[in-house]
């Protein structure tokens, strides 16, 4: 195709360039355009496709001059693309379109191109992996949690303490000074349901009772009217309930699951939660690692890939119409991180060989299928059904790189 191609900027990833193209090319695709009308065209008068092509032509000539525009600007698009080599990161957007007739047909190309990494620094790096051991202190405290969710609310005939479940008839005076009805509200004292106030007024009465005195709204009120304010309020304490907490014997251990004593539950949590801080600490290695890779080279990402990611996030979490903006801006910097560590891995994936194939999916598919007693061809039908496979193929290639990574890198422990 005769096109002109002037590039005009070329930064980072960003790639621009201005096209034109030939009047009489452009003219060309019109010819193009207008045998296809006249094919397909039905005017009174006329057998389909048996009208003149002049009158054809004149018929629809918005129509064909559009479809030759676009005809042409996506050859030129294509030419261009072959003739600079370039790897796109995304489809380019058009811009400063210029389409007057028996004129060329200009425009501005704005692309974003593939970073290409050299990596030229992969070792030599400071890699510290925190103590991951359990001690019988956090496992206590887990088993503490555990009792907590199947503790019970009993109640209980004395004041309420932070902790305590409530239930309060509440009434806040209005502008005027008056006290109207109160409202029901079910609290749990220290949970930051209500302000610090109002909780006190609640630990200060019986069940039973009422007291009524002015509280002052904090200053830090979400409502910034009512920051500072002091109004009168009434509370009257229906119940108080205070979590009863189950006793830890091994009656408890065999509601909880699977194990005969307190002691087997125990094991079974250490296990749970040695394996938990095991997979905290190595991501916490790989993540310092990839983070000083990524310090020692610095490049640009395209903000294309970027954006795909940010939504790909907003569709899973269900993010509303009115919050997609603020969320994009929070999620931007940990979206561009995750798109730098891809690149960085899935560039030593290729350049050292250590990208998973199809045979090391297959010897993973047998592994999980062995685990859950099922038959392989099954598990890899369902993977592939929900799409899963790709996941295992990139978990596998990232063990082998930062297998590669740390053999280059070597932990030390804090």
């Amino acid at each position: 195709m005769n096109i002109t191609i002037t590039p005009t900027e070329s930064a980072g990833v960003s790639r621009r360039m201005q096209i034109s193209v030939p009047a009489d090319t452009v003219a060309s695709y019109e010819d193009q355009a207008a045998r296809k009308y006249a094919t397909q065209a039905r005017i009174p008068g006329f057998r389909p496709g048996k009208a003149p092509a002049a009158m054809v032509r004149k018929r629809y000539a918005n129509e064909v001059r559009q479809e030759a525009i676009e005809l042409a600007m996506n050859e030129a698009f294509r030419e261009a693309v072959d003739r600079t080599g370039l790897k796109l990161a995304a489809q380019p957007h058009v811009h400063g379109l210029k389409a007057e007739p028996g004129e060329p047909l200009e425009f501005e190309l704005h692309c974003e191109v593939r970073p290409e990494l050299t990596l030229e620094k992969l070792d030599g790096f400071t890699v510290t992996r925190r103590d991951a051991t359990v001690t019988e202190e956090m496992i206590d405290e887990q088993i503490e949690k555990i009792r907590e969710q199947k503790s019970d609310w009993a109640p209980v005939e004395e004041k309420a303490a932070p902790g305590d479940m409530v239930t309060v008839m509440l009434s806040t005076a209005d502008a005027d000074g008056s006290l109207p009805d109160g409202k029901e509200y079910r609290l749990v004292l220290g949970g930051g349901q209500a302000i610090a106030g109002i909780e006190e007024l609640i630990m200060e009465t019986a069940p039973g009772g009422t007291t009524e005195r002015p509280v002052r709204w904090p200053d830090d009120f979400p409502d910034e009217s009512q920051r500072g304010a002091t109004k009168l309020v009434r509370v009257v304490v229906t119940d108080v309930k205070r979590k009863a907490l189950p006793a830890l014997d091994d009656a408890f251990a065999r509601e909880i699951g699977d194990f005969d004593t307190v002691q087997a539950l125990r094991d079974a949590v250490r296990t749970d939660m040695g394996g938990h801080a095991t997979r905290e600490a190595d991501a916490e290695v790989r993540g310092s690692l990839i983070d000083q890779i990524i310090d020692a080279h610095p490049f640009d990402v395209p903000k294309a890939w970027v954006m795909q990611l940010v939504d790909g996030y907003m569709q899973m979490y269900g993010v509303p119409e009115g919050e997609k903006q603020r969320f994009a801006q929070e999620f931007l910097p940990m979206a561009e991180r995750q798109v730098r560590r891809d690149l960085v891995i899935d560039t030593i994936a290729e350049r050292e060989s250590l990208t998973a194939s199809a045979a090391d999916v297959d010897a993973r598919i047998e592994e999980l299928a062995k685990a859950r007693n099922a038959d392989p061809g099954q598990v890899y039908a369902q993977l592939q059904k929900s799409g899963r496979l790709q996941e295992i193929e990139r978990e596998l290639t990232e063990n082998r790189v930062f297998g590669w990574l740390l053999e280059k890198n070597p932990v030390t422990t804090a």
